[in-house]
C-alpha cells in the first residue's frame, strides 16, 4: 500500500482507485493512469484496505457494519491522504485523495484574490461551492490560512474528515473531526457557539438542521465558511431553500438574504498541457441580489452577476471564456463545463 501511495504522490495524483475487477488506478491531470499490471481481485483490495486501516491506526469496524467510511491519516515524508471506503458487490473498495502537507499558495492555484477577499469578512455567511474534487476543501485551507496569518481571534473548524492541518499563527485554531472529537455537524456547531469562535468552518452542509444552525452561528456576528455539492450561485440559493420544509422556506429566504456574503462556485477544469486549473463563479450579496433572494427571484440572479462585474463579481460562463482567450483551455474543454454552451460559443468568438 505504502508503494502504491508513493507512485501515486510520484505522478502527482489527485485520487487512488482501489476496485475489485480493474487495476490500482491513479487520476493524473483528469486521466486516469494504471499504478501497476496487477488486477485487483476482491481478497487483493481487502488485503490492501486493511494495510490502510494499520497506516491510520484505525479500527475496520465501521465499514464492515455500515458498508462505508471516511477517514484521513498521513504517511510520515510523504503527504497526507483522505480515504473513503465503501463495499461493493459485497467486496471492499476505496478511493484515496491525495493532500499534501502545508497549505498550497493560493496564486499557484490561480485562485483569484477576489475570492481570497472573503477572509476580510468578520461576519456572516460563505459557501464555496462545486461538484466532488473540485477543490473545495482547498480553497477553504487557503481562506483560513489567510485568516490565520493576518487576523487575531479562534477559528474552529468542523470536517469531516480533518484534511489539511493548520498551525496557529496569529490565530489560535481549533480542529474538531466529526466522529472522532464529536458526533455530527449539528452537535459541534452548538457547542462551537460556546467556545468564543471568530469564524466557523463547517466542512459540509448536508441537512436543513446543519443549514439552520450554521445561519443561527452567521446571525450572531461570526464568520461561517462553508459548502455544498452545487455548481452555480442560484443553484446554491435553491439547494438552501429547498432543504426546508415549504412552511418554513419564506422564513429561511429572509433570513439567507440577511446573512449571506457570497457564493464562491468552482470546477476544476483540465487545461491543454494535461493540467488542471480553476474556473469560478463568484457573487457577493449586493442589494438587488438579496431582493431577489427574499422575494423568490433567483432565475434574475446570473442576470445581475453579469452586471456587476465592476464588482468582483463573475459568472462561470465569463470564467471559461477568459480561459479559453488566454489559450489555457480548449474552446471543446469549456463547454463541456459550462451551463450554456450556445452562449459560451457566441462569447468566445
Amino acid at each position: 500500500m505504502e508503494q502504491l501511495l508513493t507512485k501515486a504522490v510520484e505522478l502527482g495524483g489527485a485520487d487512488i482507485f482501489l476496485v475489485p475487477g480493474a487495476k490500482a488506478m491513479c487520476q493524473v491531470g483528469g486521466q486516469l493512469m494504471p499504478l501497476g499490471e496487477q488486477m485487483l481481485m476482491p481478497e487483493d483490495t481487502q488485503h490492501l484496505i486493511a494495510q490502510l486501516y494499520d497506516l491510520a491506526g484505525r479500527d475496520m469496524t465501521h465499514v464492515k457494519v455500515a458498508g462505508d467510511d471516511d477517514f484521513s491519516f498521513a504517511v510520515k515524508g510523504l503527504s497526507r491522504f483522505r480515504v473513503n471506503t465503501y463495499k461493493q458487490r459485497s467486496s471492499l473498495a476505496s478511493v484515496i485523495r491525495v493532500i499534501q502537507f502545508g497549505i498550497p499558495d493560493y496564486q499557484t492555484l490561480h485562485i483569484p484574490e477576489t475570492v481570497m477577499a472573503v477572509a476580510n469578512y468578520t461576519k456572516g455567511l460563505v459557501l464555496v461551492t462545486g461538484p466532488a474534487g473540485s477543490g473545495k476543501s482547498t480553497t477553504l485551507a487557503c481562506l483560513i490560512d489567510q485568516i490565520n496569518t493576518n487576523r487575531s481571534g479562534h477559528i474552529i473548524t468542523l470536517e469531516d474528515p480533518i484534511e489539511y492541518l493548520h498551525r496557529n499563527k496569529k490565530s489560535i485554531v481549533s480542529q474538531r473531526e466529526v466522529g472522532l472529537d464529536t458526533a455530527n455537524y449539528v452537535t459541534a456547531l452548538r457547542a462551537c457557539l460556546r467556545q468564543a469562535p471568530d469564524v466557523i468552518l463547517v466542512g459540509e452542509m448536508r441537512d436543513h438542521e446543519t443549514i439552520q444552525t450554521a445561519l443561527t452561528a452567521a446571525e450572531t456576528g461570526h464568520l461561517v465558511i462553508s459548502t455544498l455539492h452545487t455548481v452555480g450561485a442560484a443553484n446554491t440559493i435553491d439547494r438552501i431553500i429547498d432543504a426546508f420544509p415549504s412552511v418554513q422556506q419564506k422564513q429561511i429566504r429572509i433570513q439567507l438574504a440577511m446573512v449571506l456574503q457570497g457564493v464562491i462556485s468552482q470546477q476544476l477544469v483540465p487545461t491543454v498541457d494535461g493540467g488542471m486549473t480553476p474556473a469560478f463563479e463568484i457573487m457577493f450579496l449586493n442589494n438587488a441580489i438579496k431582493n431577489m433572494v427574499r422575494e423568490a427571484k433567483v432565475h434574475q440572479i446570473d442576470s445581475a452577476i453579469g452586471a456587476a462585474s465592476q464588482a468582483g463579481m463573475v459568472r462561470m460562463d465569463t470564467s471559461l471564456e477568459r480561459l479559453v482567450k488566454e489559450g489555457r483551455i480548449t474552446l471543446e474543454t469549456a463547454q463541456r463545463f459550462t451551463s450554456n454552451p450556445d452562449a459560451l460559443r457566441k462569447l468566445a468568438k
